[in-house]
């Protein structure tokens, strides 16, 4: 399989114009904007996942649960070729599969349905265990969060699971733009870092310092990367 999805021609700098085709209402504009840069890296530089092998074992996973205002994950999708950039000015609309939230079957690409707070995690510790099982050691499950979700006790469970676990092949990076309702002493890296995971914090907006710390090498052990982005306003 290559290394990440085939090459449509888009650039990041298309993802704006590819965002604004999408005009319905509840767009919830942070929320997908505050996405965008760890969205473009992933698919275009670490996801091995082609438009047309997304049912290939073989894969990468890619979760979003972080599935309130997909528009930068919808944009994202249409420029790598899973589904036509003419979907997106139907997004919203009765009879279009791009809705407020992703749904796995209408939406070609998306491994969840998701938007319900806390889900995602956890089914990305089952979906890592699931792979070993059946004895599949390639393929990288990726989720993505936002800060805000780790107020969800789901998360903390499947966070103390994995790292006893020793989900290496488990990646989750959390959109951190201040949402959490408390925050957390000594920053969001050392919640992982003491469930024993990998982890490291970054500049959301850096694609270069993204790519590296997606990258980095975590043996025996799952890796977090924490993206922060400018505080929600």
């Amino acid at each position: 399989m290559t290394q990440a999805t085939a090459d449509t021609g888009f650039r990041y700098d298309d993802l704006g114009r590819l965002i604004a085709l999408m005009t319905g209402a509840e767009k919830h504009a942070p929320a997908a904007h505050s996405t965008l840069d760890v969205l473009w890296v992933l698919y275009d530089r670490v996801l091995r996942v082609r438009p047309e092998g997304a049912e290939e074992p073989g894969r990468d996973r890619f979760l979003l649960s972080k599935g309130h205002g997909p528009m930068a994950y919808y944009a994202v999708l249409a420029a790598k070729g899973f589904f036509p950039v003419e979907w997106l000015s139907g997004f919203g609309s009765y009879d279009s599969p791009l809705g407020h939230h992703p749904d796995r079957t209408l939406v070609p690409g998306a491994e969840i349905g998701s938007g319900s707070l806390g889900h995602g995690l956890p089914l990305a510790v089952g979906s890592a265990l699931g792979l070993r099982a059946q004895g599949l050691d390639e393929p990288a499950v990726w989720v993505l969060i936002g800060d805000a979700e780790l107020d969800e006790g789901s998360n903390h469970e499947a966070i103390a699971y994995a790292g006893a676990a020793g989900l290496e092949r488990l990646h989750t990076v959390v959109i951190d733009n201040d949402s959490a309702t408390h925050g957390w002493r000594g920053g969001i890296a050392s919640r992982f870092e003491a469930a024993g995971w990998s982890a490291v914090t970054v500049d959301g907006r850096d694609h270069e310092a993204l790519h590296a710390a997606f990258t980095t090498p975590h043996p025996g052990r799952p890796h977090a990367v924490v993206a922060r982005v400018e505080k929600k306003q």
